[in-house]
């Protein structure tokens, strides 16, 4: 593909974003709604680590007395209440943050499906003549409801996800930034394979598509056409042609798996290797004191991340 053509191909799909987006006006009050709880979330994401990090300096190192339990281990039992009632609330936010993208994606999806339905119904009998019924309904269901992908699993929450680990990152560049560096070493790995992923997952996004389509497509026709096919004798042909479709839709399927079963073991390697270089690069030669107090810190954190 010339240069040319991809740049146009960008152009053609922010168009299209910007165009899903048009649907998305009606409910923007669920929208800013779910960027303030992303944001919210992101300021959260630090604090479970930072209680961490009190716990095991203060309260294990230091034997740092409560401020409102009295006895032993009152400073810890103090840390873990208050971790507690953290993650109930980061929970309780985190379900409406769900709730509230995948509301706003089904209302985009369903003024989309009434757009849709009626463009099929003013359309000139001769698209019928061109286009297999089948085909029509997949475009109507299937492709339309990927849409909703994009406000439940897709742009907001990977803002959220983004904030977070920003947030994350300038904690740890805050405690540590040559042990922070250390960690990130692996991460133009994950960036490669993020890239080569992506492009994966895409191709096969569009095959799986494709192959919905005719099998819908096929399936509904011979349906609809079964007496014409028995007054001919073909069952024996068009079933050799339906396990011919159906084989390319299951080969695209198997695409898809592969490629998210290569893509999250190389997640795994590269957290373990981050993990592994920051205990090497704090107890490569002492561990003093004030090392430890670092790796304790950025260990909770660079798991979250």
């Amino acid at each position: 593909m010339t240069d040319q053509a991809k740049a146009k191909r960008k152009i053609f799909n922010f168009s299209l974003l910007r165009r899903v987006f048009h649907f998305a006006a009606p409910y923007k009050n669920k929208f800013y709604g779910s960027l303030v709880l992303a944001i919210v979330l992101a300021v959260i994401a630090p604090l479970r680590p930072m209680l961490i990090q009190l716990t095991i300096n203060d309260g294990i190192k230091n034997n740092t007395t409560s401020h409102f339990i009295d006895g032993p281990g009152g400073f810890i039992i103090e840390i873990t209440i208050i971790q507690i009632v953290l993650l109930m609330l980061e929970t309780g936010l985190r379900f409406f943050f769900t709730f509230l993208t995948a509301s706003l994606g089904q209302s985009v999806v369903r003024d989309m499906r009434v757009s849709t339905y009626k463009k099929i119904l003013h359309l000139n009998l001769s698209q019928y003549d061109k286009t297999p019924i089948g085909t029509l309904t997949t475009r109507t269901i299937n492709d339309i409801e990927s849409i909703n992908e994009i406000f439940s699993d897709g742009l907001i929450p990977i803002i959220a996800d983004l904030l977070a680990i920003i947030s994350v990152l300038a904690y740890m560049f805050s405690v540590s930034p040559v042990l922070t560096l250390v960690c990130l070493a692996p991460f133009p790995v994950l960036i490669v394979a993020t890239y080569f992923f992506k492009e994966s997952v895409n191709k096969s996004f569009i095959q799986v598509r494709n192959a919905v389509a005719n099998l819908n497509a096929f399936v509904q026709e011979h349906i609809t056409g079964m007496a014409v096919i028995q007054a001919f004798a073909a069952e024996k042909r068009e079933f050799k042609k339906f396990n011919t479709i159906n084989k390319q839709h299951r080969n695209a399927n198997i695409k898809a798996i592969f490629a998210y079963s290569v893509f999250f073991p190389v997640v795994e390697l590269v957290m373990a290797l981050s993990i592994g270089l920051l205990v090497w690069w704090a107890a490569k030669d002492v561990v003093d004191d004030q090392q430890a107090e670092k790796l304790a810190v950025l260990l909770p954190h660079l798991y979250f991340v």
